[in-house]
């Protein structure tokens, strides 16, 4: 079964997260930032995957070490669930509407951390949760789950539309690359024979 849990505590977090990507796009999440579980739950609904986590926080500070810490957790444990990557699509894209926005993603995880991020959105805050997270939020995932994004606002004035698009866009390609790819093509999608 392809599916890992990971546990990273520090002085300033402590996250508890599962991830199974032949779940069902069910989810248990709670961190204490209602924004961000919702796009945490848009997340794993749109990969089609399971995705539990439970997360506490220092967020009088603000919510910055939460939502990278979280991050960090998903990332390692999507390259714990892939092990080898034997047999994946390894690539994956989507452009996603959602209302006035229109966001594109597209992903590697042929093991190259790196995170092109062009969400843009209009508004420093919605509801208290700082906008700029986001970006923080998907560097720790590229970094940590050794995976290459391009997030990208085609469109968008609602900042709230624009980082859901966001989300969505990055679940589908995401969804798309953990597949398995046809039986012919069972290997390491690479001519190095590793990823």
């Amino acid at each position: 079964m392809r599916r890992a849990e990971v546990l990273r505590k520090t002085s300033e977090t402590s996250v508890s997260l599962s991830v199974d990507l032949e779940g069902k796009g069910t989810t248990r999440i709670k961190t204490g930032v209602g924004f961000f579980d919702h796009m945490l739950d848009l997340l794993a609904r749109h990969a089609g995957v399971t995705l539990v986590i439970k997360a506490k926080g220092d967020l009088d500070v603000d919510d910055h070490h939460l939502v990278e810490d979280v991050g960090i957790g998903i990332g390692k444990a999507l390259v714990e669930a892939l092990g080898t990557k034997a047999g994946i699509a390894r690539y994956g894209w989507a452009v996603v509407p959602m209302d006035e926005s229109l966001v594109l993603c597209s992903i590697d995880l042929g093991g190259r951390s790196h995170l092109e991020y062009g969400l843009e959105p209009g508004t420093k805050r919605i509801k208290g949760f700082e906008t700029e997270l986001i970006e923080e939020f998907f560097a720790a995932v590229a970094r940590e789950g050794k995976m290459n994004i391009h997030l990208h606002r085609l469109h968008g004035r609602n900042s709230h539309h624009i980082l859901e698009a966001g989300f969505k866009s990055f679940a589908r390609a995401l969804r798309q690359a953990v597949q398995i790819a046809e039986p012919e093509e069972r290997g390491v999608p690479s001519t190095k024979g590793v990823l």
